[in-house]
């Protein structure tokens, strides 16, 4: 029987987006191995946080990580795969699929050249161990290739993200409590870590474009950076229409894309994206900007900033609302967009790559 490791150890930060990819990918995986007819099913070890076994059901084994874990892990496999680039559990003899989700930090300016470099080469050490690479998208893969050595003999895969999140989500969800009783002014919506990277102090000035208007920056708020964006916003006299909750259950996510007026996500650098994607599951119009990864998500469906000068984004909110509203297509449009975005699909497209490394191992 063939064997697989997979390293769903993100499954400790499930606010991330790797603990998202971990949470969701893994059952996607279990069930299309249980579900194969025609092939011999396989061994599935999933190496989780301390207190995670089971989170995949019973049909699966475990290995919950610990430091010990990171020097020896026990058993033999055809397949090892690491969810991402940086996880520090790697095999001994089995043929290793690396994702490389994102090299984000090449733009970070609180990074070294140093810093940077040493990141670099620990990456290519990896890479240099690899049987075959996947990218979380097309553009991560393209500066993977511009800053790494990818030998021309490794395969290498771009393979995107699945959404799990559904309209019918919201239909039990209460209203938040952050948002007073009675008051039922329109709001813009995000989500996501409030770092640097994401920009969201450019959202500020929408609120004085749009005084009947309230702004949702949902997602941990510990950086320094959320507390800049608080005194921006209170330096423009906007603080009483700014709501930043924190972290967000499922059910308080999914009613905040089901109200939202619109989503917006500026964000700098993004390896896939998926914020953007899941407000178009809900039909909403999408605000992104046109860098990185962003484009391949949202398409011909998002509207997008092509700078980040304040009249210049309040002209773009304007113009696409205006439209998206006026096009009785146009939600629908969306909503079939965001379905390409599937964890079976996902699923299935490693499951493809796992069957060609064990054929090579066999």
């Amino acid at each position: 029987m063939p064997s697989l490791f997979v390293d769903t150890e993100r499954l400790r930060g499930l606010n991330t987006g790797l603990g998202q990819v971990c949470l969701h990918l893994g059952p996607a995986l279990v069930a299309q191995n249980s579900a194969r007819r025609d092939r011999e099913p396989w061994s599935l070890t999933f190496l989780v946080p301390k207190g995670k076994a089971g989170v995949f059901g019973d049909s699966v084994e475990y290995i919950e990580a610990s430091w010990l874990r990171k020097l020896w892990i026990p058993g033999d496999y055809d397949v090892w795969h690491c969810l991402h680039q940086d996880s520090v559990y790697l095999p001994r003899r089995s043929k290793l699929i690396l994702t490389i989700y994102d090299l984000n930090f090449l733009a970070r300016a609180n990074y070294s050249a140093a810093r940077k470099a040493r990141r670099l080469a620990t990456l290519q050490r990896k890479i240099d161990r690899a049987s075959l690479l996947t990218a979380g998208s097309g553009y991560t893969a393209s500066i993977v290739r511009e800053h790494l050595r990818i030998p021309a003999t490794l395969p290498f895969v771009a393979i995107g993200t699945g959404v799990a999140i559904r309209e019918s989500d919201a239909g039990d969800a209460p209203r938040p409590s952050f948002l007073a009783v009675g008051d039922d002014r329109p709001f813009f919506f995000f989500i996501g870590v409030v770092q640097p990277k994401k920009n969201v102090h450019t959202l500020l000035p929408l609120l004085k474009a749009f005084p009947d208007h309230r702004l949702v920056l949902a997602g941990p708020d510990l950086h320094a950076y959320a507390q800049q964006v608080r005194e921006q916003a209170q330096a423009l006299g906007v603080a009483g229409r700014l709501l930043m909750p924190g972290v967000v259950d499922e059910a308080t996510k999914a009613w905040l894309y089901a109200h939202c007026r619109a989503f917006m996500f500026p964000s700098f650098s993004e390896g896939f994206g998926l914020p953007p994607a899941e407000a178009m599951t809900f039909g909403k119009p999408v605000f992104i900007s046109n860098l990185t990864s962003l484009p391949e998500v949202g398409g011909d469906e998002a509207y997008y900033f092509e700078n980040f000068e304040p009249e210049s984004m309040v002209q773009v909110v304007r113009a696409g609302l205006r439209d998206f509203e006026q096009d009785p297509l146009r939600a629908e449009r969306s909503r079939r967009r965001a379905a390409a975005f599937t964890w079976e699909s996902v699923a299935g497209e490693y499951w493809k790559l796992y069957e060609r490394l064990a054929s090579q191992t066999r």
